[in-house]
């Protein structure tokens, strides 16, 4: 990361505790729900499952969307990214955050090629770099949305999988498309990146790290 970045951590930063003392929120990676290019559904599925098993903790997971009014997010250490640096552009990703305590916070991304889960600095430093060398159609946003509100009200029919001759662009999930009682699909209320509307709140990524980024002293 170059000294001008947006986002700066000091040498010390990176001596975070081990890990030996965090209990693990999920089970190991390949036995999560996981379909490609359904990364809105994969996240909902985790937020369901900490429901289920350890409902305390829920209020402590937060659910983030990230895109931009373009739909053009570069992330770096993506599985689906075909050069060294893993860089792949989406319209949109979604990813899981669980902050522990005061201190820790942990990002869980079912499409990284980072360990699963990654403590909250190394993940922005290697999935985001910095908005400072991109042009402002690269520049993302976030969409932060606790994840007690997010499996109550989200929903998706999976329209935007469809061609327009209806078949799969990708192949859906083998369980019933996520609905609630007053909604079949509201996906792109998340992905909207306006302030102003929609659910949750919306961050530019120095402001997402302020809020997410917990310093061990």
């Amino acid at each position: 990361m170059s000294v001008n970045a947006q986002v700066h951590f000091s040498k010390n930063e990176n001596n975070k505790k081990s890990d030996k003392t965090l209990k693990p929120l999920f089970p190991k990676q390949a036995e999560c729900s996981y379909v490609s290019c359904y990364c809105e559904e994969n996240v909902w599925k985790l937020c369901s499952d900490v429901s289920i098993r350890i409902p305390i903790e829920l209020d402590r997971c937060f659910v983030v969307f990230i895109s931009n009014p373009c739909r053009t997010v570069p992330l770096w250490k993506q599985r689906a990214g075909r050069e060294d640096d893993r860089l792949v552009i989406w319209d949109y990703h979604v990813i899981f955050l669980y902050s522990v305590d005061c201190k820790t916070c942990l990002v869980y991304d079912l499409d990284s090629e980072l360990p699963f889960p990654t403590f909250f600095h190394k993940y922005v430093t290697e999935t985001f770099r910095t908005d400072q060398v991109l042009k402002s159609d690269f520049h993302r946003f976030f969409r932060v949305v606790p994840a007690k509100q997010f499996i109550q009200h989200f929903a998706s029919d999976r329209r935007h999988m469809k061609r327009p001759d209806g078949s799969w662009i990708k192949p859906p999930p083998p369980y019933p498309a996520i609905c609630t009682s007053t909604s079949t699909h509201n996906l792109d209320e998340y992905i909207n990146m306006d302030s102003d509307s929609g659910p949750g709140d919306v961050f530019n990524l120095t402001d997402f790290v302020q809020r997410f980024y917990k310093i061990e002293k």
